[in-house]
């Protein structure tokens, strides 16, 4: 074995060079492994961001591996691959990338040669000499400047292009090495790994130059050689330099740099005079004394002291001082923020008032959130109101600079929708074959496509070239497509952070981002903390200023956690929770009538149960039927005393993450770091299916403890359920607490709920049509937007408003719950094209209220666009002017005219000095203005589009959604309404669940795999759908079960037709009866409109314009 050659490979590419590699780093590393390849390095263009991923798989093969940069120039410079020798080297190479990142926009590195020479101490260089023929005197010249600095650090490339010029141009490069004293290297320049995928590297060069592969011509690799090559192949190639080769190996031996030297070093926080962990210390038992104000229980501070000691012993005090840090200005000033996820776990970060959530009455573990045995930092998640979010990240930056703080990145990869459209386009499929293939793919999964997908699209899988798109699309998915930032993953550090990762510009000012993903930063532990944004958070800020300041009662979220109400639950109860918190979809829906929760603890169950763990690993209705028992008094049966303690929370079902730790510590002898690692294999077992390595070592543990062996295997699969998602009781603990405060608003003051919603969108399940539907059926008035009375935000206004009498029967029992007194005015952000800026002077100019269009247009000096708009949005109702005659006067504006603001006519007062002849305009049919507002407002308050089809909708035996409330279950029954919402969970084995609305409430739908294949295009398409099926009626909750569905969306076009002919004479309108000169007969059989005989396709066509303006429905998983 001591003569088989060694070959080390730096020239690699991964997909992370974006549209030029076209491999994964994972897949390079096995590869080159399989290949013989004695080390790889990986050189992305620009770029450090896919270096952890093969730094990772290398550790797991135990492979050499080593990372680097390729450095492309936007000079003309020849490309380079940079090396760090060294951490300084490592450094130098994130300094270097982050200038070219920061003089660039997102996306785009500008890097020029001046800067290599100014960063390039402590990297080895190897200069490509690019395609085509090699220019002997621009790599001489670039050579000698560069050798004068980097000196024996300096390469030059030999890559062969096997284009019948590879021996010619590796003597030309030989000479210029030899005259200049610089060594050769050999690199095989690998875009891939495995051959087998240059078709797909041809792919992605399409879809990169924007052309298809028909027409790429030389843009296309030449020939599948780009690939990673064995030793045997390399010294075969390079036989003529054998030179080259060795000194590929003697560079790699050079390299002694390793991403693990990255180590965390945390900002500074400690109070002077004080070591971060005497701060931490005292702050911790200043909020102690706050929480537990009656003296702090014994236990309590055991388990105090038992975290800080460990806190101390990781070194982890300046991560928490960072965290109160953040938290403790956001309070300041007035940003609601909530501490969730594991961080609950902690009694440490309750008291530092970083959550909300007590751990002593949840019986959470602290071990969940850091534990001694785990070599891992800990993760503190912090929400913060969605909309004033910004100002706590502008706070870090201020704090401690873009040098020292960056938001982690996301790296945003092709699914399948977007997979599937891009190689449809590179294999030059037509515009609607792309969107008829992309609109089949439910949400954004990464699942292959079907062949019954390709059918829905008119492709033909017998067709080999429908084949070549669907398998190169399914090739393509997950491969990443570009960095974006995270949602609010922050690394700060004390020393500079573009020494540890490049930093690089977002689309955003004044943010700034790394190049690494969180998974990165972890398998690396350099710590984040997670400045996150809720909706929910800023609804409830904003109906606490509408309590305090329409009724008088300013309240917080401590305090509406301890004003728990009968009224509330009941509600809860009953499914009325459109709108609220986590609990207003419809699989959440459906379960509350049979949980029915009656405490704070049921809602975290609640929370957590709707979830693929506890529903993969067969725990619902094993739980709900323990509920059922105990409401009936029966006892719960406990495998033993100590499990008791364990499981008696859930009514001995395990639900949650903790309690499978629980379980594995108590029966069956796991030390608290096994039991980590048991969670952490439940986490990842779809991925990689490490969880059975557990299973052997707990059933055994059980049986030894003397539990049944078949109490220890069921035990072990329910476990093994959460590997498809297992809540953390501490996340749901955090949830359930704004679940309630949104509910508590919802029960007693649905206007001021309302009213936050509207203004937090977007947010939640449900657009504002069906908020503003919701609020009108618990008797809450809805006025319309205007320009005398409306501002950017929905208001509250009036007094004594709420109508009892207004309650939809089917919230009957809130009658006497509900305290609202106030009406909701919608505001101008639901006017689409309306800009904040604009509305903020139209009020401030308002004064006692404007008289006319032309009044307003010149006092508020907004532009006649501004004012069509408003008219669109039927906004003048005030001063006498509805839609059409709003529209109207505002066309009569002269923005051209000086005469129109001349000073003198604005002394004379703002009303109309010159009156128009009045124009009998004709009345806008009711339909004509529905329509209008849905395009405009996305809702109308003047009628539902549904209701001006009832009639036929009658005559065709489909039922109101309000009739199913009255038809016994088991029957077949029709319904129809406009598609509001579609629920596949990935935990219903390819059910889908649809929310319908008629102009009487909405109707439920449950739509089984067979029949969603069956109909897919009407699933996935139609705006207005008509379903038959069998009604299921249980525990208040009622569902259509679909077994035949239509698209219905052509009968939209009622709504226009009654509005076709408004006109006194049709021979007067040239929109109805169009004319030409009578010599053209082509051009007026053009005009004219169809014949009756095809007034139904005319129909259908009004349906479609109609339908464009309407809800397309709202996917969810």
């Amino acid at each position: 074995m001591s003569g088989e050659p060694t070959f080390h490979e730096l020239g690699a590419r991964t997909n992370f060079s974006f549209l030029e590699g076209a491999a994964p780093a994972e897949e390079m590393i096995v590869f080159a492994k399989k290949a013989g390849l004695s080390g790889l390095g990986v050189a992305d263009r620009n770029s450090v961001a896919g270096v952890v991923r093969a730094h990772a798989k290398a550790k797991v093969e135990d492979y050499p591996f080593q990372p680097g940069a390729r450095l492309v120039f936007a000079d003309a410079t020849p490309d380079i691959l940079a090396y760090p020798k060294n951490r300084r080297g490592w450094g130098h190479l994130c300094r270097l990338l982050s200038v070219g990142n920061l003089r660039a926009k997102k996306g785009d590195c500008t890097l020029y040669l001046a800067d290599l020479l100014e960063w390039q101490e402590d990297l080895l260089l190897i200069v490509m000499p690019g395609e085509g023929r090699p220019q002997p005197e621009i790599l001489e010249a670039l050579l000698e400047k560069l050798k004068a600095s980097a000196g024996n650090r300096l390469y030059l490339g030999l890559a062969p292009r096997y284009d019948s010029f590879d021996r010619h141009d590796f003597a030309v490069l030989a000479t210029v090495a030899r005259s200049l004293d610089v060594r050769l290297l050999a690199t095989n320049d690998a875009l891939y790994h495995d051959p087998h995928y240059r078709p797909l590297a041809d792919v992605v060069t399409a879809i990169r130059e924007h052309v298809p592969i028909a027409s790429a011509g030389f843009l296309l690799q030449k020939n599948a050689e780009r690939h990673l090559k064995g030793p045997k192949e390399m010294v075969r190639l390079f036989r003529d330099y054998p030179e080259a080769i060795v000194n590929a190996n003697k560079f790699f031996k050079r390299l002694s740099f390793s991403l693990d030297e990255l180590s965390h070093q945390y900002p500074d926080e400690n109070a002077e005079g004080e070591t971060p962990a005497e701060s931490l210390r005292r702050l911790v038992a200043e909020g102690a004394l706050e929480r537990y104000p009656s003296g702090v229980p014994e236990k309590v501070t055991r388990q105090i002291e038992y975290e800080l000691e460990l806190i101390h012993d990781k070194k982890y005090e300046p991560y928490f001082l960072t965290v109160h840090k953040l938290v403790k200005f956001a309070r300041s000033v007035n940003i609601l923020c909530q501490g969730r996820g594991s961080a609950a776990n902690s009694s440490v970060c309750f008291c530092l008032g970083i959550t909300d959530v007590d751990p002593q009455k949840f019986t959470l573990l602290f071990d969940r959130f850091l534990s001694r045995d785990r070599d891992e930092p800990p993760d503190i998640d912090v929400d913060f109101e969605h909309e004033r979010r910004e100002e706590v990240i502008q706070y870090i930056y201020r704090t401690y600079g873009k040098e020292h703080a960056g938001l982690t990145a996301a790296v945003i990869s092709y699914r399948s929708r977007s997979a599937g459209r891009e190689v449809a386009k590179a294999f030059g499929l037509s515009e609607d074959v792309q969107s008829a293939l992309v609109s089949s793919v439910w949400g954004w999964g990464t699942s292959p496509f079907t062949e019954e997908q390709a059918k829905g699209a008119g492709l033909d899988m017998a067709d080999p070239l429908t084949r070549r798109v669907l398998a190169y699309a399914s090739l393509l998915m997950n491969f990443p497509r570009h960095l974006s930032q995270h949602v609010g993953g922050f690394v700060i550090t004390r020393d500079r952070l573009d020494e540890v990762v490049p930093i690089m510009n977002t689309a955003m000012p004044d943010r700034y981002m790394i190049e690494w993903d969180k998974d990165d930063l972890d398998q690396l532990k350099i710590l984040k903390v997670d400045v996150l944004a809720l909706g929910m958070l800023t609804c409830l800020a904003r109906a606490f200023r509408f309590l305090e300041v329409h009724y008088g009662k300013p309240k917080t979220l401590a305090e509406l956690y301890e004003d728990q109400q009968a009224a509330v639950y009941d509600m809860i109860c009953r499914a009325d929770t459109v709108g609220v918190f986590q609990i207003e979809s419809r699989a959440q829906m459906s379960m509350l009538p049979r949980l029915r929760p009656r405490e704070m603890y049921d809602l975290v169950i609640e929370v957590a149960i709707v979830r693929p763990g506890p529903i993969q690993g067969n725990m619902v209705h094993p739980y709900l039927k323990r509920r059922e028992a105990q409401r009936k008094g029966e006892p719960v049966d406990y495998p033993s005393p100590e499990l008791k303690a364990v499981l008696e929370r859930t009514l001995g079902v395990p639900l949650f993450q903790e309690q499978a730790m629980q379980i594995a510590i108590t029966a069956a002898g796991f030390s608290p770091s096994e039991a980590d690692r048991l969670r952490r294999a439940m986490a990842t077992f779809k991925r990689t299916g490490t969880i059975h390595t557990f299973e052997r070592k707990m059933i055994d543990g059980m049986v030894r403890n003397g539990y049944e062996r078949e109490f220890a295997e069921r035990c072990f699969n329910q476990i093994k359920g959460f590997g498809e998602y297992g809540f953390p009781e501490s996340h749901a603990a955090s949830f359930a607490s704004l679940v309630y405060a949104s509910s508590w608003f919802k029960a007693y003051y649905p206007d001021i709920f309302c009213a936050a919603l509207l203004n937090s969108q977007p947010m939640g399940f449900y657009a504002p049509a069906q908020l503003v539907r919701d609020a009108r059926e618990h008797g809450v008035r809805i006025l319309p937007v205007d320009v005398n009375h409306s501002d950017w935000d929905a208001l509250l206004e009036g007094e004594a408003m709420f109508r009892k009498e207004a309650i939809d029967p089917r919230h009957g029992e809130m009658r006497d719950v509900i305290r609202s007194g106030k009406a909701v005015r919608l505001g101008f952000r639901l006017v689409k094209g309306l800009r904040q800026p604009d509305m903020e002077a139209l009020v401030a100019r308002r004064g006692e209220g404007y008289r006319s269009v032309h009044d307003l247009w010149l006092r508020s000096g907004l532009t006649r666009a501004v004012l069509e708009r408003l008219a669109d949005a039927d906004a003048f109702r005030s001063i006498g002017l509805d839609r059409r005659r709003a529209l109207w006067a505002v066309k009569a504006l002269n923005e051209q005219s000086a005469v129109e603001r001349l000073p003198l006519f604005d002394g004379a007062g703002s009303t109309d000095l010159q009156v128009e002849p009045a124009v009998a305009l004709p009345d806008m049919a009711a339909g004509e203005h529905v329509i209008h507002d849905y395009r405009y407002l996305t809702l109308s308050l003047k009628a539902h589009p549904v209701s001006f089809m009832r009639g036929d909708f009658a005559r065709m035996g489909i039922l109101s959604s309000r009739d199913l409330a009255r038809t016994p279950a088991g029957r077949r029954v029709t319904v129809a309404g406009l598609v509001l919402v579609r629920q596949r969970p990935g935990s219903a084995n390819g059910v889908i669940f649809m929310t319908i609305e008629d102009e009487t409430g909405v109707a439920n739908i449950i739509v089984w795999e067979k029949t969603f294949q069956k109909y897919r295009p009407q699933v996935m398409g139609s705006r207005l759908v008509k379903v038959r099926g069998r009604l299921q009626s249980e525990s208040g909750v009622i569902h259509v079960v679909a077994e035949y569905m239509e698209d219905m969306t052509p009968m939209l076009g009622l709504l226009r037709n009654e509005a076709r002919r408004f006109g006194a004479n049709d021979r007067a309108d040239e929109a109805l009866r169009p004319t030409a000169d009578a010599r053209d007969k082509k051009a007026l059989r053009q005009l004219r409109p169809a014949p009756p005989a095809q007034e139904g396709l005319e129909t259908s066509e009004a349906g479609s314009a109609v339908a464009e303006v309407m809800p397309k429905g709202r996917n969810f998983h």
